[in-house]
């Protein structure tokens, strides 16, 4: 039976839905993500934007939104009180920052609903993990996961996907040496289970072979529509095996993580294996230098690491290891 598996982690939230052994769904709530979808804050309105019909907000705390669309009584610095409904985003070298919109009539001001108040609202039965415990979420496949999101290679039966974010969309490509027909249904399926479990939202371009058979091009978008839950919109396969994926985009995906922003992801995913790391005595995190960084600009990660593990945490920075190439090591071996 399909259950959520819930960590409250080092730096992060994070969650998975696994059914058997595979996960489904999956997602990562940064504690430095700033506000997300369904808080009501008070903002104040800072700049119009009359080119976008949009206003530039600063809500308490310092944090900047979008307010989209701009009512039309809306003045410079009045003061509003907004729903966010996009949290910010990542992108090269920055955030996009949120985006909100003037909350209902008798809305007060309230914190969003967490990653565990999501999946709990989902109806589906939780399990919240300890790091003391056998780990379940390793056994289901989080770590291929995380690997999945920082390289875009997703392998399936008789083929791979290759996933590329652009600044306008998401492209995956699918290849394999299977006929083109039987690539394309397995493909589409495959891109349809990995924008559920990577979280992938906004528009999502899936480059199938071509087929010049309408039944073979309507049996590949079946199987999308078979392995992505709805809500989401969709084209139909063209000739040239290009179909187009639309779904609602309200917070990073795992990819905008792993690719924008790498070095606090692969840090807190360190993180993650020092608290399950066997043996006894102070550990040693072995990392890229830029991953030292990012945990010695937290020290409060580490103060929680020893804390939980009941033993000292010593940073060792190593140029000839990869972004994601920490490891652990304990001074007594297990």
């Amino acid at each position: 039976m399909a259950e959520w598996l819930y960590e409250d982690g080092i730096g992060e939230a994070r969650a998975a839905l696994v059914d058997g052994d595979a996960i489904l769904e999956a997602g990562i709530e940064p504690e430095d993500a700033g506000l997300q979808p369904g808080a009501v804050c008070e903002a104040r309105l800072v700049e119009i934007l009359p080119s976008r019909r949009a206003g530039r907000l600063e809500l308490h705390g310092g944090e900047e939104a979008l307010l989209e669309p701009l009512p039309a009584d809306v003045t410079e610095g009045q003061s509003l009180r907004v729903e966010i409904v996009r949290s910010a985003i990542p992108e090269p070298g920055k955030r996009k920052v949120a985006k909100g919109r003037i909350a209902a009539q008798g809305r007060t001001a309230s914190p969003a609903p967490s990653l565990l108040d999501r999946v709990k609202a989902s109806g589906i039965p939780v399990r919240t993990l300890a790091s003391h415990e056998s780990d379940a979420l390793e056994a289901a496949g989080w770590s291929e996961l995380i690997e999945q999101a920082a390289t875009g290679a997703v392998p399936f039966p008789g083929g791979a996907l290759r996933i590329a974010l652009t600044p306008a969309m998401t492209v995956i490509d699918v290849d394999g040496a299977l006929a083109p027909a039987e690539l394309a249904k397995a493909g589409a399926r495959a891109s349809g289970e990995a924008i559920r479990r990577l979280d992938i939202g906004g528009s999502t371009v899936i480059d199938l072979p071509s087929l010049s058979a309408k039944a073979d091009r309507q049996a590949a978008a079946e199987a999308l529509d078979a392995a992505l839950p709805q809500p989401f919109e969709r084209t139909s396969v063209n000739g040239f095996g290009l179909l187009q994926v639309v779904r609602k985009r309200v917070r990073p995906s795992l990819l905008e993580y792993a690719h924008y922003e790498s070095a606090a992801t692969a840090a807190r995913a360190l993180l993650r294996r020092a608290e399950r790391a066997t043996g006894s005595g102070t550990r040693t995190l072995a990392a890229h230098p830029a991953i030292i960084a990012q945990l010695e600009a937290q020290p409060d990660w580490r103060a929680t690491l020893e804390r939980r593990i009941g033993a000292d945490a010593v940073l060792a920075a190593d140029p000839t290891l990869g972004l994601w190439g920490g490891h652990v090591s304990a001074a007594h071996p297990a």
